[in-house]
């Protein structure tokens, strides 16, 4: 073959290299370099189409040979960068990137590629700056753009982001790609509906692009239109069945609708098919709990207590409390959430006293509309000393215009909705407000607060009456507790100071309840000892059931009332009942209702049976307050104690039982002493309104005193 029929070959194979005919293009390459050993172009095109085929090594070393014959060609020095680069070589690549760029300074391609080497070495700034340089370079090098948002968005500059993306939208209006991750930024910056729109632009431009199908359902669930987000995930799953993140999106979804039997079954598919996966247990536990399935509660909780252990998994610690009343697991369990959440904790800013006249205190919370915190809290909150204190609160979560959202808004002095903000935009207005104290509602329950509160923005930061345990949160100082649920002893289990109040730490907030129904509006016999138990179906142990089931057998025509949690719960239990010799017709089970109706309703009680390890907590207040005789069992940490520090408070600590065969035998003394229990009630009526468990504003000086003392101690 001579130099023309050479030349006329490489005519030919670079043709058919360009539409795809590889197979004839690789024959024409061979051909040439069998005639021409020493060419450069063949042997360097050969490498490139190598590579197309997957055999990097043989590419590398083709493209290899051939910057040996010209080690000046700017193309080869960038393909051979581009498959080292694909082979996770990424330092060699960046050094023969670096090189093409000594010989063609400026060019947006290499400047691209270089910039991909450093995103994949971590030095995602570097990259940032690489990208930027292409983008300039050729003003309309959409590949460019596109890295460069991408880039920033992980190094959290959504807001730069969103313009680079929109640059990008602007020359080419149907990228996928950019379309999904510019939703991806809005999202992030808490612009969810725009977010919503673009997943739903680029999925009319790709209608089986996966990411969008999951992001577009992450935005729906964040808007809180739960059916459609979960229609999301199964289409997204029909598209690509078994992903991970959006198997483990909708087993968490159907919790959220307590589906448990339908989350759980979603949870083992996923540890069946990864047995490490961090959040499958978890999950399982949060669904077996809440359906009282107690065989496979049984059957993982060796594996909850040692992936705590080893910290391998995430158990949500919330859950956890009714799971084990070890205060050292507890600890264990909320330290793995907080790293898990938020990683390394961001640097704390100064922590120093503002010069204010008032004390400025911030409450925040996610709870702030028709839940338990504010039902409790509100009270206290409009009391405050507001010649000594500011009090601010901070939304995080929905405006759902209940009374109570109303009635909590109204307490404030000033009130910040901040749902849409970031954590970072939270912050920052934090340290604007100039917030002496803030007070998270929060702890480990849904909507936590902790990438706020981890960089520290308020001087002095507490944890108060969500969630009875340590977080485990380093950048939380105290804890406000009192001396029943948490002693001194108990200080090397909390990662906070615990401040204990002289009084029971639980605010109350109660107007007079209304008339009790009768018992036929309430859907209980007409005749009967009612044991009652509202509490939350996972705080119901098989243990304690036991023991209710035997209080049943021996107080004839008696009947255990317990709240309808989900459809799935109340045929375990009527199993469990029958399993145990009981008819399950004396369960009954009381729907939802108002908080006044509940109160109502409440009084048709005779008494309130506690749970364990996991006390009732408003559920236990609220018997109180009614009049409703309650027996507990507390035990090693601060969850399973709260009943006892109320009684306490009431002075009823008879009602204060120390072991499960104690608080089996009081129950049944009192449910076949008729006259021992009306002593109870009539000593509740005349305690209530004198005993400390009621007085607000008892609790209230305790608590200004003990901020007052947190920042003295700045």
């Amino acid at each position: 073959m001579n130099e023309t029929e050479q030349r006329l070959a490489m005519q030919q194979a670079t043709a058919c290299h360009q539409r795809g005919a590889l197979v004839e293009a690789e024959r024409l390459y061979a051909q040439i370099l069998a005639a021409a050993p020493g060419s450069f172009a063949p042997r360097h095109m050969l490498g490139v189409l190598r590579a197309q085929q997957g055999r990097n090594a043989e590419a590398l070393d083709l493209i290899g040979t051939a910057l040996k014959i010209q080690p000046r060609d700017v193309g080869a020095l960038m393909n051979y960068g581009n498959i080292l680069n694909l082979s996770g070589r990424f330092d060699e690549a960046l050094a023969s990137y670096d090189r093409a760029l000594t010989l063609q300074p400026g060019d947006a391609q290499v400047l691209n590629n270089r910039g991909s080497a450093l995103s994949n070495l971590g030095r995602h700034r570097d990259a940032l700056e690489s990208f930027a340089a292409a983008a300039a370079a050729r003003p309309r090098y959409g590949d460019a753009l596109y890295n460069q948002g991408n880039t920033l968005c992980v190094l959290g500059r959504h807001g730069e982001a969103v313009a680079v993306y929109e640059q990008l939208l602007t020359l080419e209006p149907r990228h996928a790609g950019a379309l999904n991750n510019l939703g991806v930024a809005l999202w992030s910056l808490g612009r969810v509906p725009e977010a919503l729109a673009r997943h739903d632009a680029a999925l009319a431009v790709m209608p089986d692009f996966v990411s969008a199908l999951n992001n577009r359902a992450n935005a729906l669930m964040r808007l809180r239109r739960f059916e459609e987000a979960l229609a999301g995930y199964d289409r997204s799953l029909a598209v690509q069945p078994g992903q991970p993140a959006a198997l483990e999106s909708r087993a968490g979804l159907l919790l959220r609708l307590k589906r448990y039997r339908e989350a759980l079954a979603g949870y083992e598919a996923i540890r069946a098919a990864d047995p490490k996966h961090r959040y499958a247990l978890g999950g399982m536990l949060t669904a077996a709990m809440n359906l009282c399935d107690w065989k496979t509660l049984a059957q993982i909780r060796p594996s909850v207590e040692a992936a705590l252990a080893q910290g391998s998994a995430v158990i949500p610690p919330y859950m956890f409390l009714a799971l084990s009343n070890d205060p050292a697991l507890q600890l264990a369990c909320g330290r793995n959430a907080v790293a898990d959440q938020l990683g390394a904790s961001p640097a704390p800013t100064a922590r120093k006293a503002y010069a204010h006249d008032k004390i400025r205190v911030g409450y925040i919370s996610s709870d702030f509309c028709q839940h338990p915190v504010p039902l409790l809290l509100a009270r206290l909150i409009e009391r405050h000393d507001r010649s000594r204190f500011e009090i601010l609160g901070i939304s995080t979560g929905l405006d759902d215009g209940s009374a109570m959202r109303a009635r909590i808004v109204a307490a404030f002095d000033q009130f910040h909705d901040v749902q849409a903000q970031t954590p970072q935009a939270v912050a920052a207005l934090l340290q604007r407000l100039e917030v002496d104290i803030l007070v998270d509602l929060n702890g480990h329950t849904e909507g936590n607060n902790f990438e706020i509160l981890g960089p520290h923005a308020c001087p002095v930061q507490v944890s108060y009456l969500g969630y009875p345990a340590t977080t485990g949160a380093d950048f939380i100082d105290y804890v406000l507790t009192d001396g029943v649920v948490a002693p001194p002893a108990d200080q090397p289990f909390f990662s906070e100071k615990i401040v204990a109040l002289p009084d029971a730490y639980f605010p109350t907030s109660y107007d007079e309840a209304g008339a009790a129904p009768t018992r036929d509006e309430a859907g209980l016999p007409a005749q009967g000892f009612v044991f009652c138990a509202f509490n939350n179906s996972f705080k119901i142990t098989a243990v304690l059931f036991d023991v209710w089931m035997r209080l049943l057998d021996q107080v004839p025509g008696s009947i255990l009332w317990l709240l309808a949690a989900n459809a799935d719960f109340q045929d375990n239990l009527r199993r469990e009942a029958r399993a145990r010799g009981i008819d399950p017709a004396r369960l009954v089970f009381a729907g939802r209702a108002d908080p006044g109706r509940h109160m109502a309703r409440l009084g048709l009680a005779d008494l309130m049976l506690d749970t364990a390890p996991f006390n009732g907590h408003m559920t236990s207040s609220d018997a109180l307050w009614r009049g409703v005789p309650l027996v507990t069992m507390p035990g090693r940490s601060f969850a399973s104690r709260v009943a006892a520090t109320l009684l306490t408070a009431m002075e009823m600590p008879e009602l204060v039982t120390d072991s499960m065969q104690a608080y089996e035998a009081l129950a049944l003394k009192l449910a076949r002493d008729p006259a021992l229990l009306q002593s109870l009630r009539d000593r509740m009526a005349k305690s209530r309104d004198t005993t400390a468990l009621f007085d607000t504003d008892r609790l209230r000086r305790h608590v200004e005193a003990a901020y007052i003392t947190m920042l003295e101690k700045l």
